[in-house]
């Protein structure tokens, strides 16, 4: 369905019938009542907290369970967040945390796999990129900085990578 479609549906329904598919909704699915909870009520930096506590998990668990460096869990809380229109500063503080924390992981704990490195190369560069982009570099810099001194001494080309990139963003920061 499209958004015209519903748009024309919306348009055909009265506020009382509208009300009550929210709430329905609402009921329904979970992002959709994040969504309506964050919407009637914003809280960025709750939310960001919340999520950056998610993408900290991964790589540094509390307790003493071990990491488990998924990936995919970090890119969901990053994705479900960004969902929510965060300003470009909380997105930045996000996308930024989760590499920090995957760099210091490597760093901490020695030498990780291929698809770990290439994961994090992959992020790091869009990091870095949106933070060029949107004009938040010198907020974020000494940070990026400190990934880059993380990553150098790991082997198998990262180091070069991350250091390449973050000269590769600085340079569209100009």
């Amino acid at each position: 369905m499209s958004k015209t479609t519903i748009k024309k549906l919306l348009q055909s329904m009265s506020k009382e019938d509208i009300i009550e598919m929210v709430i329905e909704m609402y009921d329904a699915r979970k992002e959709a009542k994040e969504f309506l909870e964050y919407y009637a009520s914003p809280n960025e930096n709750g939310k960001l907290e919340a999520y950056k506590k998610i993408v900290r998990a991964e790589f540094y668990p509390e307790g003493h369970r071990e990491p488990k460096t998924r990936f995919t869990v970090c890119r969901k809380a990053i994705a479900d967040f960004k969902k929510l229109k965060p300003s470009a500063d909380a997105l930045s503080e996000l996308m930024l945390s989760y590499m920090e924390y995957a760099i210091k992981f490597t760093y901490d704990f020695g030498d990780m796999w291929e698809q770990y490195y290439d994961s994090v190369e992959g992020n790091f560069k869009k990091t870095a990129q949106f933070i060029a982009k949107n004009n938040l570099w010198e907020k974020y810099d000494k940070r990026l900085l400190q990934c880059v001194e993380w990553a150098s001494g790991c082997g198998y080309g990262f180091a070069d990578i991350i250091a390449d990139t973050y000269e590769e963003a600085k340079l569209l920061n100009v």
